[in-house]
């Protein structure tokens, strides 16, 4: 509708549909894109992708055609347009397609449009007079927590003004990394000697040609040569620290990285050796490649070597050390776990080189350690380290072992490394300046190769690992903790494989590449979101907002501060003008502070109403945020986090008018392997609420509630495939729509409903969903799941389950014969676990229920069975289930739901994931059938 009396806004197309399945699809799919993608730039935690923050943006500023009646006068029209933007979204949001100028051209078209239409005018055609506009007269996007700057990044390319402001200092840094520098630098060649002034080659063979330089090229031209000059610098005058290694055959190899594991001293008095503390023995888990290490132990010189093994026989399968304590390999003597952090605190704490990896012919070399490469890592001696200490925190687990400084995260080779790549910088600068060129630019380069630093110390720190499931060393930050890791890998800076100094120039050059440097200049400074006037021009405010007390952005930031400072305090003294980053006023609800919720949900109710007051009217303002919602238990469920968030932003005076959830994360990023983390963010929409909102009485919200949030259940779960695991959050939104839009919800006696309350109605609304759910499933199906709820699959009682059959209508004889899902014999009965689930048994004669069909997707999907078919396996049984494959995944959120609230992350995942596949395991039903298994 056009804009009225009532409503002085048109509706945005946010506001009423996207195409949420492109969205999602591309979402997730690029969370596995590396090379050139922003996020490759430098490390942050909890980015959101670009996919989803593209489409929320453009999504926000594009007119609903049902707005525009004097355009799209009936119902025909509208749809046809709305189509037209949705064909236009899908397409954007790809990543293939994030820098094609003639697709953005169309996009930035479309909100050129629409801001025209706001102000009775016509918007241009040509492609730079729509940029021109949009810097002219389109409001600018603004987000307040910028973090690793994708949402002003996705602004900017969609020819906007952007602004990403933070109170992180590294923040504000890789936020200035993509949106501020490469358009000061856009089109210009670069300036080192080895470069073609004239213009760069693209393309392969006939097709290789030579082009003006574009966008950040020239840019990314210099960091790639500096970069090296850096590296060829360092290696003149540390490289003999990092000598190759001879090789049986007498030639020698580049090593790619030597592995240590951490020791103390055995207590036992009659042993005495100095015990490793090592998680794995085994260095590779590629078949064609397997090797781990041989402890050989020296009673009479109370001493351990270890040798490689170039096979998998024997290998030992218990770790040294856990979380109850340490085990000495040599006598068997256990030590508890706060033993071992006292003798680490007293300084026993030692390492000792297990292994050596070097560079071999397409495969990775594993070689025993010797005297020359123990005494180069004992030769460095650094000269300068960074002495800040490490904030007290429990997600920094090092503290406990007496490791208080900063500078004790690395050994003595890795700090002289990190301090020799730093030395360097003030060098290339004047190299920079030398080539022709002026100090700004100079500055700019100077800071991406100090970002450089930044990404080398997250792998060349001696908490980071070698993986042996790929083989390659894993930076420090797998998760958004600093774990103890008592084996560790020291990467070769100087090699040519994982982790290298020139590798880690290269994923920045490639970044810098495809971020839109020809777009519209953005800005990113450092501010206090709760001090933050946002007043220029009316800003539409999308934003990302820390998750309660999820991550400690601060304290973890550190790690990189004090390596970037002393690099960048004269270039941007405003930003790195602290010994470390900001942390009194930092907005989380972080242990350090008395009152953490309090303080937590005061800062963020300040922010919104700041935002609430200042923000742009006509067009909606967006929040990503995600955060378990079932995860206390006081009075009902309901998440403190949410609550904080939710409470802020009505208690600020904004009405949610629409919600999505959006896929932000993958499913198979590490802590989400064995536990159920969210997949999901979900996007709330909101304007400021109506002057004249009214009031409702709980009886009218609770209604309201039943009836609206089911209908919004069955879609989430039966069109969207939303996993078990997002469904509670993802069910916020529509549940919220109803509460913010009173002006207060009250009881008979005129208390307020809190928001928890509301939080917690949602809550029960979902679990009568799911339960009802079971209602829908065939008979043997119920059975089975009564019969888990009671036995899991133990054996029972044959009267119990009898007694659990005859309401199904249905006898134990016919689930034991014609079914083949229970064992019952000898007065027990016994029903059959996953395991028993195999490819090769035999399918019933008769329709398979969907208790078979869910135990065979979930034996072929978890990856404990090695011979599990994955989603193909998956399709395999759908297809033989004719049309009854929707109760599978009906079945396993009640599973999921079921071990869930028993706390049993394990079992609960595998239902869980079922649910995120599924998608892509109705399209397996759609291939032709496997031959073997007809």
């Amino acid at each position: 509708m056009p804009p009225t009396k009532q409503t002085p806004y048109r509706k945005k197309l946010i506001e009423v549909d996207l195409p949420l399945d492109a969205i999602n699809k591309e979402s997730s799919r690029e969370k596995s894109i590396r090379h050139g993608h922003p996020s490759t730039l430098h490390l942050w935690w909890a980015r959101r992708p670009l996919a989803a923050c593209r489409a929320v943006i453009f999504a926000s500023m594009v007119d609903d055609p049902s707005s525009c009646p004097e355009e799209y006068p009936d119902i025909e029209s509208q749809n046809a347009k709305r189509d037209e933007l949705h064909q236009l979204i899908e397409q954007l949001v790809k990543w293939e397609n994030s820098n094609d100028e003639t697709l953005l051209g169309k996009a930035r078209k479309e909100i050129a449009i629409s801001v025209a239409r706001s102000r009775n005018e016509t918007a241009p055609e040509n492609p730079k007079e729509v940029l021109n506009y949009l810097r002219d007269h389109a409001p600018t996007i603004h987000d307040p927590f910028c973090g690793g700057g994708s949402i002003p990044l996705e602004a900017q390319r969609l020819g906007m003004k952007a602004i990403g402001s933070d109170l992180n200092p590294v923040a504000v840094l890789i936020t200035k990394a993509l949106i501020e520098l490469p358009p000061k630098f856009a089109n210009q060649p670069p300036i080192n000697p080895d470069a073609d002034r004239l213009g760069m080659t693209t393309g392969k063979g006939r097709n290789k040609q030579r082009i003006p330089w574009r966008g950040a090229a020239g840019l990314a031209d210099d960091i790639r040569y500096y970069g090296k000059w850096m590296r060829d610098e360092a290696f003149k005058r540390i490289g003999h620290l990092y000598p190759k290694v001879n090789l049986p055959d007498g030639s020698k190899a580049t090593v790619i990285a030597w592995l240590w594991a951490r020791t103390i001293p055995c207590a036992n008095p009659a042993c005495g050796i100095n015990m490793p503390m090592m998680k794995t023995f085994q260095l590779s888990k590629k078949r064609n490649n397997p090797h781990w290490i041989r402890p050989i132990i020296d009673r009479d010189a109370k001493s351990i070597s270890f040798q490689v093994q170039t096979h998998n026989r024997d290998v030992p399968k218990d770790t040294t050390v856990n979380r109850n304590g340490a085990t000495c390999i040599a006598c068997g003597n256990t030590v508890k776990l706060n033993n071992v952090r006292e003798q680490a605190k007293a300084g026993n704490m030692t390492e000792e080189m297990v292994a050596i990896v070097a560079q071999g012919d397409r495969k990775r070399l594993f070689l025993s350690p010797n005297d020359e490469h123990i005494q180069a890592a004992n030769d460095a001696a650094p000269s300068w380290r960074p002495t800040q200490t490490i904030t007290k925190n429990p997600k920094v687990s090092a503290l406990s072992y007496g490791i208080t400084h900063w500078h004790q995260l690395f050994t003595q080779r890795q700090l002289l490394t990190l301090t020799t790549f730093s030395d360097l910088i003030p060098e290339v600068k004047s190299l920079i300046i030398d080539h022709d060129s002026d100090k700004s630019y100079a500055d700019a380069v100077c800071t991406y190769l100090t970002l450089a630093i930044g990404r080398a110390s997250d792998s060349g720190s001696s908490y980071a690992r070698w993986q042996n499931s790929g083989d390659f060393v894993a930076g420090v930050f797998a998760r958004q903790a600093i774990p103890m890791m008592w084996d560790f890998a020291e990467t070769n800076t100087f090699s040519q494989k994982t982790q290298n100094w020139l590798a880690q120039i290269d994923w920045i050059a490639k970044a810098v590449e495809h971020v839109p440097a020809e777009a519209n200049s953005g800005n990113s400074i450092q501010v206090d979101a709760s001090t933050n006037d946002y007043a220029a021009n009316g800003q539409v405010i999308v934003t990302d907002p820390p998750y309660y007390d999820n991550i400690s952005y601060a304290d973890l930031s550190d790690f990189f501060y004090v390596w970037l400072r002393p690099l960048l305090r004269d270039t941007y003294p405003d930003v790195f003008s602290g010994i470390l980053t900001p942390k009194s006023e930092e907005m989380i609800a972080a242990p350090r502070f008395s009152d953490p919720r309090r303080r937590f949900e005061d800062s963020l109710l300040k922010t919104s109403q700041l935002i609430r007051q200042n923000c742009n009217k006509e067009i909606p303002s967006s929040i990503f945020y995600a955060y378990k919602q079932q995860e206390e238990q006081r009075g009902g469920q309901a998440s403190t986090g949410w609550e904080t968030m939710l409470n802020s932003v009505i208690r600020a005076g904004f009405q949610i008018v629409h919600t999505w959830p959006m896929r932000t994360e993958r499913s198979a990023r590490s802590n989400a392997l064995s536990a159920n983390s969210l997949a999901s963010s979900v996007v709330l929409v909101c304007r400021p609420r109506q002057e004249d909102a009214i009031i409702a009485t709980r009886q009218e919200f609770l209604d309201e509630l039943d009836t609206e949030l089911r209908i919004a259940l069955r879609s989430l779960t039966r069109d969207g495939h939303i996993a078990p695991a997002d469904l509670p959050q993802s069910a916020i939104g529509p549940g919220m729509e109803i509460y913010s839009k009173y002006s207060r919800v009250e009881t008979i006696s005129g208390e307020p409903v809190t928001v928890r309350e509301a939080l917690q109605q949602i809550n029960r609304v979902i679990g009568e969903y799911i339960d009802q759910q079971e209602g829908e499933l065939d008979s043997v199906s119920r059975f089975c799941i009564d019969w888990v709820k009671i036995h899991s699959y133990n054996e029972g009682p044959f009267g119990d389950a009898e007694n659990i059959a005859r309401p199904q209508g249905i006898s134990v004889s016919d689930i034991a014969n014609i079914h083949d899902l229970i064992k019952a014999e000898r007065g027990t009965v016994e029903l059959a676990p996953i395991s028993e689930y195999k490819p090769d048994r035999k399918y019933p004669m008769t329709d398979m229920t969907a208790w078979e069909g869910c135990m065979r997707m979930a034996y072929h999907l978890d990856t404990g069975n090695e011979d599990g078919e994955g989603v193909e396996g998956c399709g395999d049984v759908g297809r033989r289930m004719a049309g009854n494959i929707d109760s599978v995944e009906r079945l396993a959120r009640i599973l999921y739901n079921h071990y869930d609230n028993l706390n049993q992350p394990r079992d609960a995942y595998i239902y869980n994931q079922l649910v995120s596949e599924w998608q892509n395991i109705l399209d397996a039903t759609q291939s032709p059938a496997t031959p073997t298994l007809v």
